[in-house]
Order: C-alpha cells, then sequence, then structure tokens
C-alpha cells in the first residue's frame, strides 16, 4: 500500500492557485486540492524583508508523486522559486486514505 503525503504551496492570486489546484487533480497528481485565499506571508528576497498577500493550496496525494506534483508546479507557476513542500500523513481516516490513492494516478 503507498503512503500519503499532503502538499503545501502558495501562490500569487486565486486565479493561478486555482489553476494550479485543477491542473494537479486534472492530471491525477492530487487527489483533493483546498485552495484558501487570503494569506500575508512574510519573506526574505533580494536581501530585503517583503510581505504579500497569496493564496494558499493544499492538496492530498500519494507519496511517490511527490516529485511530479514539483515538477507540474514548477512548469505552471509564475513564481521564479514557488513555495512546494510536502509532509506525510502518518494516520487518519482510512476511509479517506484509500479514496487518496484511488484517486491518483500510478507512479512513474
Amino acid at each position: 500500500m503507498s503512503s500519503r503525503s499532503i502538499f503545501y504551496i502558495t501562490a500569487g492570486s486565486l486565479e493561478e492557485a486555482e489553476n494550479v489546484a485543477h491542473v494537479l487533480v486534472d492530471h491525477q497528481l492530487a487527489a483533493c486540492v483546498n485552495v484558501i485565499p487570503k494569506i500575508i506571508s512574510y519573506f526574505n528576497w533580494e536581501g530585503k524583508v517583503q510581505s504579500e498577500e497569496e493564496v494558499l493550496v493544499l492538496g492530498k496525494t500519494k507519496t511517490e508523486l511527490v516529485d511530479e506534483v514539483v515538477q507540474m508546479v514548477n512548469e505552471t507557476h509564475s513564481y521564479e522559486l514557488p513555495c512546494v513542500i510536502t509532509w506525510k500523513m502518518d494516520s487518519g481516516n482510512q476511509a479517506f486514505l484509500d479514496w487518496i490513492s484511488l484517486e491518483t494516478k500510478q507512479p512513474g
């Protein structure tokens, strides 16, 4: 049985976040993606502390698909350096975890 992971992505606009979500689900790289509008991000960029309003994208996938998720985001995202981080799900509603496996493609 494959393991599952959650991914965390930030986007510069709701339109971009929705596009990323749609592409990942359409390519079966994610079973489900949540788009959470209006977060405020503070970060160092080019030697200066900056803050921007962003949109949060959270999704569920097979751990074996994480590299493909990152690649797809890098191909479709407008940021020079998109934030894509993941962590493994250790437990949860087993029926939901099984559904993630059913709704995502086979790795490779």
